[in-house]
């Protein structure tokens, strides 16, 4: 489990509920496996006092990975999208191997199950575009490789003749996917977040769909 507080006050009163409920109910926390990662603030330095569980002092570690996601303590999402990135190659080239003599269909079929998923990139916010870039150019690659297609022929065009979604409409959709379950969660933390436009992730949200600049029309 996550603890999550602004503070180190708040976070040891956390920690001491869940010490009172472990003795209550006769458990127990791995001290030597559970690690703390401070959030840090562009440009700024911060003298973290150590904290306890159990009575041993909590490692401090820059990054952790939580149910298959990478946090960093720069809340950055360059690792979170490599990993991705590697998944995806590997999923990709095992359906090259594996069923290069299967028909278009099943190929299609399988590309959608296995290359489409892109778990948790609904929550990517910070990268670099040279980042993503890699990602979508995977993605493109994957394809090409599972269906034969020469390696520089035009992306847009193959997915329209094969009616599969580029990687900016799977982007799309996931994102729209997130927005929509946030915003009607029964969560009143969830929904306060999908309430608030002023939300770092709600305006990432919105670029993805129109875009981080409006767009300019000259009329004449």
């Amino acid at each position: 489990m996550v603890l999550l507080s602004p503070s180190i006050s708040g976070l040891r009163k956390l920690l001491n509920i869940c010490e009172g409920y472990a003795a209550a109910h006769g458990l127990r926390y791995n001290s030597k496996k559970s690690e703390i990662v401070v959030f840090k603030s562009k440009g700024r330095n911060y003298n973290f006092p150590p904290v306890t569980l159990e009575g041993l002092p909590l490692k401090r570690v820059t990054s952790f990975k939580y149910l298959g996601h990478w946090v960093n303590e720069s809340m950055s999402d360059e690792a979170d999208i490599e990993r991705e990135r590697r998944a995806l190659a590997m999923r990709a080239n095992m359906l090259a191997r594996r069923f290069a003599r299967c028909n278009t269909e099943v190929k299609l079929t399988l590309f959608r199950a296995y290359c489409q998923s892109f778990y948790t990139c609904s929550l990517w916010v910070e990268y670099t575009q040279r980042t993503l870039s890699a990602l979508r150019v995977q993605y493109n690659n994957g394809f090409r490789m599972l269906m034969g297609l020469p390696r520089y022929c035009s992306a847009s065009a193959m997915f329209t003749e094969a009616r599969i979604d580029s990687f900016p409409v799977v982007m799309r959709k996931r994102v729209a996917s997130a927005w929509s379950r946030v915003r009607d969660s029964s969560n009143s933390l969830l929904a306060a977040i999908g309430s608030r436009y002023c939300c770092p992730i709600l305006r990432h949200w919105n670029s993805v769909h129109v875009g981080s600049r409006p767009a300019r029309v000259n009329v004449k």
